[in-house]
This record gives structure tokens, C-alpha cells and sequence, in this order.
């Protein structure tokens, strides 16, 4: 899902013998791309949360360690 998208590649798209169209395209798939991780992330996050709600009402130790270390690296991500 994750797309890299350059300054040079933009400039190219805005550039003077690209049209606006071109460009307009390249700011909408930007946005979109970071619109869809930063939802993924989120809905991410509360499952882990829920897990380690459920690890904890359960007293499943293994199933906690696991799941908070997951969440502790997708902050330590942002």
C-alpha cells in the first residue's frame, strides 16, 4: 500500500510541459495514500488495544507480551 513518492517526480508532474491535470492526479494519489495508512494505522492500533484488552481479562501473559510489543512498535513507527 505504501507508495514513495519523489520531489522530483512532482516537479516532473507540475513541471512546464505537463499539464495541471498531471499534477492535480499526483497530489490526489499522494493524499489518498496518506489518507488510507493513516486509517490502516489507526484501525491497527485499536485492534492491538482490543487484544490486549482480551489478553488481559483472560490473563494470558504471552498473548500481552506479544500484542503490546506489536503496538510499541507501530508508535515507535509514527
Amino acid at each position: 500500500m505504501e507508495n514513495n513518492y519523489s520531489y522530483a517526480e512532482f516537479l516532473k508532474a507540475v513541471g512546464k510541459n505537463s499539464s495541471s491535470l498531471q499534477a492535480e492526479k499526483l497530489l490526489n494519489d499522494i493524499y489518498m495514500d496518506l489518507f488510507l495508512n493513516h486509517i490502516h494505522r489507526q484501525q491497527t492500533m485499536e485492534r492491538l488495544m482490543g487484544l490486549i484488552d482480551l489478553s488481559l481479562d483472560c490473563r494470558d501473559e504471552q498473548a500481552f507480551l506479544k500484542y503490546t510489543e506489536s503496538l510499541k512498535k507501530l508508535e515507535e513507527a509514527n
